[in-house]
């Protein structure tokens, strides 16, 4: 499917590959592109070195969607891994002894101690899982967004941020599994010891709220007819071996690419210096073998972007940028 069908017809279009090769000049390029053919579109940047707002050329508000002045339909959302976790507060650390308001009186018996270190335990990068967490229940929550641009990080960030669904959706639903055994077990005991009522724990609702949401935004993303994933890369050795590494990762995941952007090309030119001269028959030679590899064998659309003479930022230069992603992309 071209990249055009996919802006106009999709939920979701993710855009990944290796750091500097200009995914987010493509993401934003393909946002405006969409926004301006009648898409009401949001772009989200998950990586934790954030350029969406330099490249659009506004000061963009950690964690809040902010509509682009000047351009229709277009809004942009910078995600802070370092999520806010006061929504949260009780649901990660839970202490037994405190709930039932008895933490003095038996908080030297061992097995209390155990159960109070078990617990309190939370996984590793959690702030993270929560904030990617947050993202898929803003997308199953009900919007007014026709599509949705992920901006991603650079291929590690990218490949750990496909496999949190699993990995977050189990964590949680380990923690809903002993938060009921626990208030189940020590339910009883508390009401010996007090009569006191509690408000009401609403975590239990928050994260079966977060979990469902997590596994319907799992099936959207593994959805072709709903959610695609454009690999940018460069005519690199380098690009072209971590590009073959994502693309199978990316299988192994279920998620759907069907385009592959090559970014930064140099023009056929006789103007060009003898440095320039080359850069450009390096890139032919690699050029060769990404069709060979990306084309002819896993018979992917393969888009060639040139290199500008001036750097990709704010509206005029991604416009221009988008004829080359879109209009002339076959």
């Amino acid at each position: 499917m071209q990249l055009k069908d996919l802006l106009l017809n999709l939920k979701m279009v993710m855009f990944g590959g290796k750091g500097g090769v200009g995914k987010t000049s493509c993401a934003t390029s393909s946002a405006i592109w969409a926004a301006e053919h009648g898409r009401n579109t949001l772009i989200i940047s998950t990586d934790p070195a954030h350029s969406l707002g330099d490249s659009l050329g506004v000061e963009l508000l950690p964690g809040e969607p902010t509509p682009i002045e000047g351009i229709d339909n277009l809004t942009a959302l910078e995600i802070n891994p370092k999520v806010n976790m006061a929504e949260f507060k009780g649901i990660t650390n839970i202490n037994p002894m405190e709930e039932m308001g008895m933490s003095g009186l038996m908080e030297n018996m061992p097995l209390f101690g155990d159960m109070e270190e078990l617990t309190s335990m939370t996984p590793p990068g959690i702030d993270e899982a929560l904030a990617f967490g947050k993202i898929l229940e803003f997308v199953e929550t009900n919007h007014d967004y026709d599509l949705i641009i992920f901006d991603t990080a650079p291929t590690g960030h990218t490949l750990r941020f496909l496999s949190l669904p699993e990995t977050l959706s189990g964590w949680i639903g380990k923690l809903i599994k002993m938060r009921v055994k626990i208030g189940n077990m020590f339910g009883a005991v508390k009401r010996l010891f007090t009569r006191e009522e509690k408000e009401k724990d609403n975590s239990l609702d928050v994260l079966e709220r977060l979990n469902e949401s997590i596994l319907n935004a799992r099936e959207d993303l593994t959805n072709p007819i709903k959610n695609s994933f454009i690999i940018v890369m460069i005519p690199e050795e380098m690009a072209i071996t971590e590009t073959g590494r994502l693309l199978n990762e990316l299988i192994k995941n279920n998620i759907s690419v069907s385009n592959i952007v090559v970014n930064q090309l140099y023009q056929d030119t006789t103007e060009l210096c003898e440095f320039c001269k080359a850069r450009r028959e390096m890139q032919e030679k690699n050029l060769i073998k990404i069709k060979k590899i990306f084309r002819e064998n896993l018979h992917k659309n393969l888009i060639e972007v040139p290199l500008f003479k001036e750097e990709i930022r704010e509206y005029d230069k991604l416009k221009e940028m988008g004829e080359y992603l879109i209009e002339k992309s076959y």
